[in-house]
């Protein structure tokens, strides 16, 4: 007897997994999830041999569409965007098989890749799925659907420098921390990379760089300490996208999110989510 609220709950948390990574966007990710949820209810449930087969290829299919839709609003997006963090612990609600295609630097690289490429590097990459299975999801050939994931990972591996291990991210963030802080620009200048760049997300909402920041980025990062530490800023360090973040509050609440990209022991991207709206989750 066919349990559709059960296999749909049972898959919920890969569902938002899938439409999170494919977007970058929270709140995104839900309504492909709750129009998932909806389409799953119209259909004769006792014709549907696969459940979970369904509900991911509906979310997918979904997904690849409205990434096209997301990709022409960002256009016009107030300044830099970036992903909306999102909370991670023992247990995260990203339903991954894997830890992949979650860090913030990965979100954002992603966003410069095709709907169908992404949607076929995170099924493969982020869940493991077979590629005759990735070709009937995104409805390409199976060849396509290796090339499509060959293309995406080349597109990571040109953009983005080799990841540090955890214990070095985690000892450069804390010594980016204290010194951001203390707005200490010595301190900075050692941490940094010479080619390091600040990207800040303010949505239009609060007050952020309109334009990435690489020139004399130890200071615009110790005046910006400085400035918090006016307002009796708290910075502690917080679990986020599968690693180590720094959260930024104030009495008011948060104020900022701060993710690092640690390279060749030193820091070479600074990600400031600053909009208000992606960090309601932090409140």
């Amino acid at each position: 007897m066919p349990d559709p609220l059960s296999d749909f709950l049972g898959t919920r948390d890969r569902l938002f997994g899938i439409g999170y990574r494919m977007l970058g966007s929270v709140a995104e990710a839900e309504d492909l999830v709750q129009e998932t949820w909806v389409r799953w209810q119209r259909v004769d449930h006792d014709t549907v041999r696969d459940p979970v087969g369904f509900l991911v290829t509906t979310i997918t299919r979904l997904a690849i569409n409205e990434a096209t839709s997301a990709r022409a609003r960002r256009e016009t997006y107030p300044g830099p965007w970036l992903p909306e963090p999102v909370a991670t612990g023992p247990d995260p609600a990203l339903g991954a098989e894997r830890a992949e295609a979650i860090e913030l630097a990965v979100l954002l690289l992603l966003e410069r890749l095709g709907p169908r490429e992404r949607a076929a590097y995170v099924l493969r990459e982020a869940f493991d799925y077979p590629y005759r299975r990735i070709s009937e999801i995104v409805e390409v050939s199976e060849a396509n659907a290796r090339q499509l994931v060959t293309r995406a990972r080349t597109h990571l591996a040109e953009h983005r420098r080799t990841p540090a291990d955890p214990e070095t991210h985690r000892r450069l963030l804390e010594a980016f921390l204290a010194a951001a802080r203390d707005g200490d620009v010595r301190r900075l200048e050692a941490v940094l990379a010479g080619d390091a760049v600040f990207r800040s997300d303010g949505g239009g909402l609060v007050s952020a760089a309109t334009r990435p920041v690489t020139r004399h980025l130890p200071d615009f990062i110790a005046g910006l300490g400085r400035k918090l530490g006016k307002i009796a800023a708290t910075w502690s360090i917080v679990t986020v996208n599968g690693g180590p973040a720094i959260l930024v509050t104030s009495a008011d609440g948060p104020r900022m999110l701060i993710a690092v990209e640690v390279a060749d022991g030193r820091v070479h991207e600074v990600l400031a989510v600053r909009n208000p709206e992606k960090l309601t989750a932090f409140a």
